[in-house]
């Protein structure tokens, strides 16, 4: 016999992960356009590496994608969920220039 979930539970999984547009439970989405330049800036850097100053130039790019990624989530997240972890991620890219700076 299963135990179904309480009230407050289900309350709280919908205002954490429902679209306030559509109601669906949105925890990931297909990439947008900052997340697509990531991904490809990423490869490239990958594929440039050892072939500086190009590599650090595409790996620098690479943040400011990702860092556009996280900006538009935190601000126009479709969920609390979403907006949380555009946050994670900016304070997660702040974390590592701060150690590329120190290190």
């Amino acid at each position: 016999m299963t135990q179904r979930p309480s009230n407050s539970l289900v309350r709280a999984r919908d205002w954490m992960f429902q679209d306030r547009r559509t109601g669906a439970i949105t925890v990931a989405q297909w990439p947008n356009l900052p997340l697509w330049l990531f991904l490809a800036l990423t490869l490239a850097t990958w594929i440039a590496r050892g072939a500086e100053p190009a590599a650090s130039w595409l790996a620098f790019a690479a943040d400011l994608a990702l860092g556009w990624w996280a900006i538009d989530e935190l601000v126009r997240g479709v969920n609390p969920w979403r907006r949380l972890l555009g946050l994670a991620t900016l304070i997660g890219l702040a974390t590592l220039f701060v150690l590329r700076r120190a290190g």
